[in-house]
């Protein structure tokens, strides 16, 4: 039986990229997944705008009616648009990359970690990214709302750590990966300044999340791990 056996797990964004391969692989090790997305027309997707705090207790809410537990939230949902350099970013494109990369997650754990601590437990990752660390001129407002998400994700692990240590917060930073939010950036040009010499593959992300998710993990909250190949080491 697996360790796994009977928990649940709330990942957003799983209809591509990151969130499908980290809902494929909860499952596989014996989560029961539940997968959202903005793509509710897909097959076995609940429909989720992060945006929104009605939608995220309405989910929640559904959950807790259906299984009574959630012990593992993964917020992968995630926008990088189109012109967001600090000369062309507009207010609409700034909002939106905020609402969807910072209050999506904020929103979620707000409202997850209450159901979590009906059993004194749970895991909380957010998938930000190494522009968090080293920012991209191409990408101002993906680069501040993933900076901000890091030092939300602290702040949540610390009162945590204080008020119910049982329930852990991390951060995944992954590198450029190969998914649909890549495709508007050469990828070539990436793959050069990566000293593996080649993107990273969103089953690499999901695997540490599935590591993070563990009893092996129980100590390790408040902390932040690239998947870059290297490019944050430079």
């Amino acid at each position: 039986m697996s360790r796994a056996e009977g928990k649940v797990a709330l990942v957003t964004g799983a209809a591509s990229g990151i969130g499908k391969a980290c809902a494929e692989r909860l499952a596989r090790d014996g989560f029961l997944v539940i997968g959202c997305d903005l793509r509710s027309d897909l097959s076995g997707i609940v429909s989720l705008d992060v945006r929104y705090e009605v939608e995220w207790q309405s989910v929640i809410a559904g959950i807790d009616r259906r299984y009574g537990r959630l012990d593992v939230l993964v917020n992968s949902a995630g926008v990088s648009l189109e012109g967001d350099t600090i000369e062309h970013c507009t207010p609409e494109t700034w909002s939106t990359t905020f609402e969807t990369n910072l209050t999506g997650p904020f929103l979620g754990m707000k409202h997850a970690i209450p159901l979590m601590r009906k059993r004194g437990e749970g895991v909380i990752l957010n998938i930000g990214s190494i522009l968090a660390n080293v920012a991209g001129g191409e990408a101002a407002a993906y680069s501040a709302s993933k900076g901000a998400l890091s030092q939300l994700t602290k702040s949540v692990a610390l009162d945590l750590a204080r008020k119910s240590p049982g329930i852990r917060c991390n951060a995944i930073l992954p590198g450029y990966a190969a998914t649909p939010l890549l495709e508007r950036w050469p990828a070539t040009t990436h793959i050069q300044r990566t000293p593996l010499g080649r993107l990273c593959r969103p089953e690499e992300v999901a695997s540490l999340v599935v590591y993070l998710c563990g009893n092996d993990a129980a100590a390790v909250t408040g902390s932040a791990f690239p998947v870059d190949g290297g490019y944050t080491a430079q």
